[in-house]
């Protein structure tokens, strides 16, 4: 069975890691959807689709799961987004989500969906691992080892702080 999960990963953090780690049980295979894949190099979105895809592989590899990372670009129309999903991806047999929204589109669409439960989510989620790094914070904490090497190779952190002043001052 082929299951199915999309983020944003802005990056890639230990949330994402554990909610893999209890998928990985239930499917022989997972497509990872790389939301938002047409934003980087901003406050909320300072990765690269490419950038998010080698966080993604490189710290999944001690898992026993065969993974295909796919990007997904915006589309702003909730109701025809589960079709351009669709036609992005391998096909998939269950989504996994807790996002309310995008569990009801899936389940008006017909596919099955699943919910894990999310661990410390207040710490795990990427607006505060960016904001930590904003802030000259520990961040490297909550994000996988490989995560953080690939940060640290495309100099993420500066990269951050420069996007987020571009932001701040309305460019």
């Amino acid at each position: 069975m082929r299951g199915f999960y999309i983020g944003r990963f802005q990056p890639f953090h230990e949330g994402h890691q554990m909610m893999i780690e209890q998928i990985a049980p239930e499917v022989d295979e997972l497509v990872l959807g790389i939301g938002s894949a047409d934003q980087s190099h901003t406050g909320h979105d300072p990765f690269t689709p490419g950038e998010r895809i080698m966080m993604i592989t490189k710290s999944l590899e001690p898992l026993d799961l065969t993974t295909y990372a796919v990007p997904i670009e915006d589309l702003n129309r909730n109701a025809v987004w589960v079709s351009h999903v669709q036609s992005m991806s391998p096909h998939f047999d269950v989504a996994y989500s807790n996002n309310p929204l995008v569990v009801r589109l899936f389940e008006e669409a017909g596919i099955e969906v699943r919910s894990t439960p999310m661990i410390r989510r207040e710490e795990f989620e990427g607006s505060q691992v960016r904001d930590r790094m904003r802030r000259g914070e520990q961040w490297e904490h909550l994000v996988p080892d490989p995560a953080v090497e690939i940060i640290e190779e495309i100099d993420g952190v500066s990269r951050l702080h420069e996007v987020s002043d571009s932001d701040a001052n309305g460019e």
